[in-house]
C-alpha cells in the first residue's frame, strides 16, 4: 500500500508539471484569441502528454519496460484521455456556464485518475509482469 500511496504521489508531482504546460497553452490559446476553449485544451493536453511520458517512466513508475513498448501503450491511454478531455470539456462549455480553467480542473481530476490507473497496470507495469 505505501509503495501506491508513494507512486501516486510521485504521479500527482509530474501530473502538476505536465499541467503547467498544459494549462499554459489552454490559457495562452484562449486569452490571445487563437482557439475556443475545447481546441485549446486539445493541444494543451498534447503538449503536457509529452512532458508527462518522460516524467512519468521515470520518476513515478521507474518502468524498465523498453520504450519500443510503453511509448505505444502510453499513446493509446493518452488517445483515450484525450477524448475524455474533449467530451468533458464540450459537455462544460455547452451546458453549463463555469469558466472554462474550473471546467479544466474539474476534467484533469477526472482524467487523472483514468490515466494513473491506466499507466500503472498495463504502460509502465514492469515487462515481467506481463
Amino acid at each position: 500500500m505505501r509503495r501506491l500511496v508513494t507512486q501516486f504521489s510521485h504521479f500527482v508531482g509530474v501530473g502538476m508539471i505536465a499541467a503547467l504546460v498544459h494549462y499554459g497553452v489552454l490559457i495562452g490559446l484562449v486569452e490571445g484569441g487563437l482557439a475556443s476553449p475545447v481546441p485549446a485544451t486539445l493541444c494543451g493536453y498534447c503538449a503536457g502528454g509529452a512532458v508527462s511520458y518522460i516524467l512519468n517512466r521515470r520518476f513515478a513508475f521507474s518502468s524498465d519496460r523498453p520504450h519500443r513498448e510503453a511509448v505505444w501503450r502510453f499513446i493509446l491511454v493518452a488517445v483515450v484521455g484525450f477524448f475524455l478531455t474533449g467530451m468533458t470539456m464540450t459537455g462544460f462549455t455547452l451546458w453549463t456556464t463555469l469558466p472554462y480553467v474550473i471546467a479544466q480542473v474539474i476534467t484533469t481530476a477526472i482524467v487523472l485518475f483514468w490515466s494513473f490507473v491506466a499507466n500503472r497496470v498495463w504502460t509502465f507495469s514492469h515487462a515481467h509482469e506481463h
